[in-house]
């Protein structure tokens, strides 16, 4: 059988260093397409592109994954910048955004990661809170803490219990998007899932880092729903 395409969205960064080379560079950490691979996908990277091209890339593709990365320009969500909100990548948001769209207009499974989780709840109208700690290690390094899926959810399907995730964040969700609903929190509250119940296709995000972990199950999630909607087609 051949493995559905499982579309993940990419940093754009003004330099990055390879060799002899520093350059302008759309990259990804290797872990996002192990990951897709070790759970059945088969990768293929979307670099930012004009939104409008959004619905066209998500056609071609059986299931999608927006990445983490930067903060969210909080004028996405009608909010000023909090001191301690990084700088924006607006390129990066607009393609994103389109992304999601796309991919909910389409019912294409889609699984989103940290900022992917973030933009999910922005894309359906949400806020976000700007700062939090002891949610990441020092700079470069995950921390670990435990999350709770909400039974009854999708989500508590996949993890059918408590769960010590990779984690490495500063911003989270705030007021939730139309038609979200929580569907794992952390001891403090926040919350460390979403999902969008009555999707026409898989729709799903955590606020942790499977990538940076061993814990296949969300990524092999994705993989089935994009596998079925595969078949279907």
């Amino acid at each position: 059988m051949t493995p559905p395409l499982i579309g993940v969205s990419t940093y754009l960064e003004d330099e990055a260093r390879w060799g002899v080379w520093a350059q302008p560079a759309a990259l990804l950490p290797a872990g996002y397409h192990r990951l897709v691979q070790q759970a059945g996908g088969l990768a293929a990277l979307l670099p930012p592109d004009a939104p409008e091209a959004a619905p066209a890339a998500v056609a071609r593709l059986d299931g999608l994954v927006i990445a983490g990365g930067p903060d969210v320009q909080p004028a996405r969500y009608g909010a000023a910048p909090d001191p301690r909100t990084g700088p924006p990548a607006p390129e990066r948001d607009a393609w994103e955004l389109a992304l999601i769209d796309a991919a909910l207009t389409g019912g294409v499974p889609l699984l989103g990661i940290c900022r992917g989780l973030q933009l999910l709840n922005v894309a359906r109208g949400g806020t976000l809170v700007q700062h939090i700690d002891a949610h990441a290690g020092p700079p470069g390094v995950f921390a670990r803490h435990e999350v709770e899926p909400v039974p009854g959810t999708e989500l508590a399907d996949v993890l059918p219990g408590p769960v010590s995730v990779p984690t490495y964040h500063h911003q989270a969700v705030d007021r939730l998007g139309d038609g979200l609903r929580a569907s794992a929190h952390a001891a403090d509250g926040t919350i460390e899932a979403l999902e969008l119940p009555g999707a026409a296709g898989f729709a799903l995000a955590v606020q942790w880092h499977p990538e940076a972990g061993e814990d296949v199950r969300v990524m092999e999630a994705l993989v089935r729903a994009a596998r079925e909607r595969s078949a279907g087609r």
